[in-house]
């Protein structure tokens, strides 16, 4: 995956097109359960390789934004509790409350301008 590495990958799509453009066939979904295989997670909008202690390490996978008072954090599977009760602990006051799955969390915000502050805040607890 050194391509990941050396060109930041927004969407599937364009790392798609860049391996066939090096000669490498890739489908839709045999590049997305190779991502998914070689724990390639999505950070700040774009494709990339966890750090050894980075936030994969301690299961946070990506944040993104839902409407206007959603953050949603994806996790390793089973860690989202965890992953919550870290958010949790860190009193970040524009988070409203927290509710945990296997792998998903939604964190709710009090409004847009939040959901920024809350995911900076939670990318920084966690890398």
């Amino acid at each position: 995956m050194s391509l990941i590495k050396a060109k930041p990958f927004a969407t599937q799509a364009e790392l798609r097109d860049s391996l066939e453009q090096a000669g490498v066939p890739a489908t839709q979904s045999r590049l997305s359960r190779d991502l998914e295989e070689l724990g390639v997670v999505k950070h700040r909008g774009h494709y990339t390789m966890p750090r050894a202690n980075g936030p994969a390490a301690r299961g946070l996978l990506s944040l993104d934004l839902s409407g206007d008072n959603l953050v949603i954090a994806r996790t390793e599977p089973g860690l989202a509790s965890a992953v919550a009760v870290a958010i949790d602990g860190a009193t970040i006051s524009e988070i409203v409350g927290t509710l945990a799955g296997e792998d998903t969390i939604f964190v709710a915000v009090r409004d847009q301008k939040a959901q920024r502050v809350v995911m900076k805040r939670i990318w920084e607890l966690f890398g």
